[in-house]
């Protein structure tokens, strides 16, 4: 299914329709053009690829930057391909930008979650920390996390320390509370994933309601 690919630019609260507070993240979703458009007969499946955003010529490497020269388009900075159906009617130098998307309909937000480094058990997954008094020395160890004589080793997929965030994240069945197709911005209902001027990729939903 088609979509766009967007920023995400933050968060913020309007009223709803009936005077209740919204928590809504603002989306920069495109423009984008129309960069590749692959068929069945020469590559086997279906897809539009989409650019996003745009940097300095010397910035691209000489392959990359070909690659558009070739089509006459400016040079993207972000790429992604998307799934379509036959007979899409998508070609090569379209512009795509919010009003894809209409108020009211829901849809998916993909990104990449913020990192966080390497992180113990207590933040990674709300484990308690040991008492703070008394002269215990838990603090905010793990505790045990294995048997001795059997199995003798630590059984696979154990919550243990390590590094948390930076993670692929899709968030499904979002609602679009409103389209501005003057700034390209998408209001959303609720957070998606990815920090502050992240990257994120919207799509219709498909699935049941």
């Amino acid at each position: 299914m088609i979509g766009l690919i967007g920023r995400k630019v933050g968060m913020t609260q309007i009223h709803g329709e009936k005077g209740e507070v919204l928590p809504v993240t603002v989306i920069e979703a495109g423009p984008c053009t129309v960069t590749e458009v692959r068929t069945a007969e020469r590559n086997g499946y279906v897809s539009v690829q989409l650019g996003f955003g745009t940097n300095k010529e010397i910035r691209f490497k000489k392959p990359v930057l070909g690659q558009f020269q070739k089509r006459n388009l400016p040079p993207s900075r972000h790429l992604r391909e998307f799934r379509v159906d036959e007979g899409h009617g998508y070609e090569i130098g379209k512009q795509i930008d919010a009003t894809l998307f209409e108020k009211g309909e829901h849809v998916d937000v993909a990104g990449v979650t913020r990192g966080r480094g390497f992180q113990g058990v207590v933040k990674r997954y709300g484990f308690a920390a040991g008492h703070a008094s008394h002269g215990p020395t838990a603090g905010k160890q793990p505790g045990s996390i294995g048997s001795s004589a059997y199995p003798s080793r630590v059984i696979k997929g154990k919550r243990l320390p390590g590094r948390m965030g930076g993670v692929n994240l899709k968030a499904k069945n979002l609602r679009v509370v409103d389209v501005n197709p003057e700034l390209n911005v998408l209001l959303i209902l609720g957070a998606v994933p990815g920090p502050t001027n992240g990257l994120v990729y919207v799509t219709k939903r498909t699935g049941a309601r």
